[in-house]
């Protein structure tokens, strides 16, 4: 802001609506220079520390504990603080203890003879780690977020100084009395949760919360209870919220997804979803069809044969199911130039072939009773009766509506925070490296424009009521988001679905992937993408996901002269022979930007039991010769917006433009 002396009267009186309005909050000359005071210092402490993690893909175990451990980070305040005092196993013991306070102390209940001495000496050890975690935030920072129950008594503890004379008994009292009086390991389940949250200041997750793994929902809930988190959608993330719209072939595909990874538990069990529709639709249908093509993707130890038989057919009516509905829509939406996907009308249902792109191929399953082949797409009534009862069941969820009304809420396609460029999986890039276009409503739209265009299209496709065009656009926008090559989201010019399904030659299989993933070694692309974004390109990077890094073939997640970093490792264990890790996750501290990859995570129960944590390797990207401040992220610009407003109405009260209270 410009010297308050140079300020006009002409100006404060431009001002003056804002000026009363923020009088009503701040009424005299003394409340707004305290609350100057407090926010200029605000601004010089260290900037918090961001965790950035993608593609969890329902992976709720590793997910979890990377959560608690702070990718490390806990681990390594623990080894800062406790380096010269604590033995190594110790060390290990208090880190477990604040990853799983609850579990551990069960077991250590069983386990200790002298309980209360375990409980003194690790109340001092956890209150000494909180104080550290606490030091680069403000005391009001840290009283929201203390539990209501322990509110007072830690932070009285925390800014205690034991060591002082006159306060180590008082220090001393507080600890005995909570020991005495049954409260210590409820005291502990709580300071370790407040540690967890100080620790990580901000979350991200880049995308990719569902399908594939077993619970998604654990994952939702956890994100839900976090202090600060925001997401960038993944494409597996918006076919989920494209479903609980009510859009059937979101619908039909994440069924298909549950079915081919045995996951139909997270639909029916833990989602209320009624599947029985479609069992027994599948059962009557093909109930003398192997189905082979579509057993799941499970062992026979991890489900019984007669499981995997009535999934296989569930997943083929399903499958079948989907690829008239996405007729319908191809027919419907001629500007999403999807036309190549329509297929069931290129097969020859006589002699089992189809034809693609000028070429004849066998199929590998020629049995087909739902369709006829004079209208392929047209669903039966027995399918129009399952269709029905599935969207009713979807919209229907209560838990899986809330969990999509706070990726709505929470998430975007994309993000710029604090000098990053967050998104999933791409910025559609043509061959020669312009930003591919897409025509949409009559209107040509293409990069940034072209991601704000659809976030606000599926917007509408979910809070839009029901029978408008805006909700049925919005809804097909969202399948288009799952599948189609201008979606960042996707980020390939197809999903050959049925191909894999039908035919046996891996010609046929290629999905190529849009332009922009050839380009990530090229800064000047990444410099292309930031002006597109009216970013400056000296300080900005990029952070996404959606491709596996492969690491064990030497393949670097930095990318682009560091301009690009791709956190993608494998934290699906579908992708885990692939990347040769468990996962990269990102921190972002005042001083280092670190990549952290991950090995493979066994079990909570193990780690609980025997103290062991992921084993995990941390490589810094970036470090500053000079610490971020808050006055150095987008929290210090609006801090800076606050503190200008508040110099106006000091000004205006010393005017007498407005009269304090």
């Amino acid at each position: 802001m410009e010297n308050l002396s140079t300020i006009t009267d002409d100006y404060l009186e431009s001002q003056i609506k804002y000026l009363r309005l923020l009088s009503k909050q701040y009424s005299s000359i003394s409340k707004a220079s305290a609350e100057i005071i407090n926010l200029e210092a605000i601004m010089n402490l260290p900037k918090g520390t961001e965790h950035f993690i993608s593609d969890i893909h329902g992976e709720y175990e590793p997910f979890v504990h990377v959560l608690k451990n702070g990718s490390g980070v806990i681990k390594r305040k623990i080894e800062e603080l406790f380096a010269n005092n604590m033995r190594e196993n110790e060390k290990k013991a208090l880190a477990t203890l604040v990853y799983y306070p609850d579990k551990k102390l069960d077991l250590i209940i069983k386990q200790e003879k002298n309980i209360d001495d375990f409980y003194r000496i690790n109340i001092y050890r956890l209150v000494d780690l909180c104080r550290y975690a606490s030091r680069k935030y403000t005391r009001s920072k840290v009283r929201k977020l203390l539990p209501e129950d322990f509110r007072y008594i830690i932070e009285e503890l925390l800014h205690t100084d034991e060591n002082s004379m006159h306060k180590q008994e008082y220090f001393k009292s507080i600890v005995e009395t909570i020991i005495e009086i049954g409260r210590s390991r409820d005291f502990i389940i709580a300071i370790s949760k407040v540690i967890q949250k100080l620790v990580v200041d901000r979350l991200h997750i880049i995308g990719d919360i569902y399908d594939r793994g077993p619970r998604p929902d654990i994952i939702m809930d956890t994100l839900m209870e976090h202090h600060c988190v925001d997401i960038q959608w993944g494409n597996h993330d918006i076919l989920w919220m494209g479903a609980a719209a009510g859009e059937k072939t979101c619908i039909a595909n994440a069924l298909r997804i549950s079915a081919r990874y045995a996951n139909l538990d997270i639909i029916e069990d833990f989602y209320g979803i009624n599947v029985l529709p479609l069992a027994t639709f599948a059962l009557e249908t093909y109930k003398d069809d192997p189905c082979k093509s579509f057993m799941p993707k499970v062992s026979d130890q991890e489900v019984s044969i007669r499981e995997k038989t009535l999934m296989s057919k569930m997943h083929k009516a399903i499958s079948i199911i989907q690829f008239k509905l996405e007729g319908e829509i191809i027919n419907r939406r001629p500007e999403f130039e999807m036309n190549h996907r329509l297929l069931l009308d290129k097969i020859n249902y006589e002699d089992g072939t189809i034809n693609l792109k000028g070429k004849k191929y066998k199929l590998k399953d020629t049995n087909f009773p739902t369709i006829d082949s004079k209208n392929p797409y047209k669903l039966t009534e027995g399918e129009l009766n399952v269709v029905e009862k599935l969207v009713l069941s979807f919209k229907g969820s209560e838990r899986l509506q809330k969990h999509v009304s706070f990726l709505f809420s929470k998430g975007s396609i994309y993000l710029e925070s604090n000098s990053n460029l967050l998104f999933h999986g791409c910025v559609p890039l043509e061959k020669d490296g312009t930003f591919m276009s897409m025509n949409i409503q009559g209107t040509k739209y293409k990069g940034k424009m072209l991601m704000d265009k659809m976030e606000y299209l599926a917007r509408e496709g979910y809070f839009f009521v029901e029978d408008t065009y805006q909700k049925q656009y919005g809804m097909d926008i969202m399948w288009y988001m799952w599948t189609g090559k201008c979606s960042s989201l996707f980020g390939k010019d197809d999903m050959t679905t049925f191909e894999r399904y039908f035919i046996e030659e891996k010609e046929t299989h290629k999905e190529n992937k849009n332009p922009y993933f050839n380009f990530r070694e090229d800064e000047n692309m990444c410099i292309e993408i930031f002006k597109e974004f009216n970013l400056d390109a000296n300080e900005c990077r990029i952070i996404n996901g959606h491709v596996p890094v492969e690491s064990k073939k030497g393949e670097s997640p930095v990318k682009g002269n560091g301009k690009i970093i791709v956190i993608d490792g494998g934290f699906s264990r579908a992708y885990q022979n692939k990347t040769g890790i468990a996962g990269y996750t990102l921190i972002y501290n005042s001083k280092t930007l670190q990549l952290v990859s991950h090995e493979p995570f066994t079990s909570a129960e193990e780690s609980i039991a025997n103290e062991t944590d992921i084993l995990s390797t941390t490589v810094v990207v970036e470090h500053t010769a000079k610490r971020k401040r808050v006055r150095d992220t987008d929290a210090g610009i609006k801090i800076q917006e606050e503190i200008d407003g508040l110099k106006l109405l000091l000004l205006a009260y010393k005017k007498g433009l407005i009269k304090e209270i």
